[in-house]
């Protein structure tokens, strides 16, 4: 199977046509949350955005936000969430439609980026150089991978056959005299047999 910008636009696409109401329930990640909440707002990138889970939280916890994601449906529905609570969230939020495989944030720009569970076209250790570059000093890179297979198990996740970031890739990318690891690590998922995913919080020395 190809998890190509074509696959996910259709899975979106089939998903919010036919369980709208269901996504919109999804609540943003945990793990973001757990790691995030306490650091002051400012300017974020929430990179492979998806339904906006993770956008509207941090816009509505004062994040001024760029949430970029390929998928046109997952976008439209994101803004469209996003402006049904209010102006003053929606004006925090700039909507781009980018293809991460190719996309590059711009340089030193975000005091925190996001980056959950993106299946990476290519070379993990690539991707995570690509978006820590968008870091400022002093700001924070928080990403997920889900592994493919459960270790508990032996069992293939919902991540089987995708190439996603892993503790590995990211302590391998990420230069040791410039970044300081808060998280590197392996932790289980909340929903027993779903396997377990790399938990990556990083902040760039300034």
């Amino acid at each position: 199977m190809s998890y190509d910008r074509a696959y996910w636009e259709q899975l979106w696409a089939k998903t919010l046509r036919d369980h709208p109401d269901k996504v919109a329930r999804r609540p943003p990640n945990a793990e973001l949350i757990a790691e995030v909440a306490s650091l002051p707002p400012g300017h974020a990138l929430d990179a492979g955005c998806g339904h906006g889970a993770e956008t509207l939280w941090l816009a509505a916890h004062g994040w001024k936000v760029t949430a970029v994601d390929f998928s046109a449906s997952a976008l439209a529905h994101a803004r469209s969430t996003a402006e049904a609570l209010g102006s003053e969230i929606a004006a925090r939020i700039s909507w781009v439609e980018g293809d991460l495989s190719t996309w590059t944030p711009p340089p030193d720009a975000f005091d925190l980026l996001v980056c959950l569970y993106v299946h990476v076209a290519g070379s993990a250790e690539a991707m995570v150089q690509r978006m820590a570059s968008g870091v400022a000093p002093g700001g924070t890179l928080f990403m997920l991978g889900h592994r493919p297979m459960d270790p508990a198990t032996g069992k293939p996740t919902a991540a089987a056959g995708q190439v996603q970031i892993s503790v590995e890739s990211a302590v391998a990318a990420l230069e040791p005299r410039a970044w300081e690891f808060a998280v590197a690590e392996e932790r289980p998922r909340a929903i027993a047999g779903t396997g377990v995913d790399a938990v990556i919080r990083a902040r760039r020395v300034p």
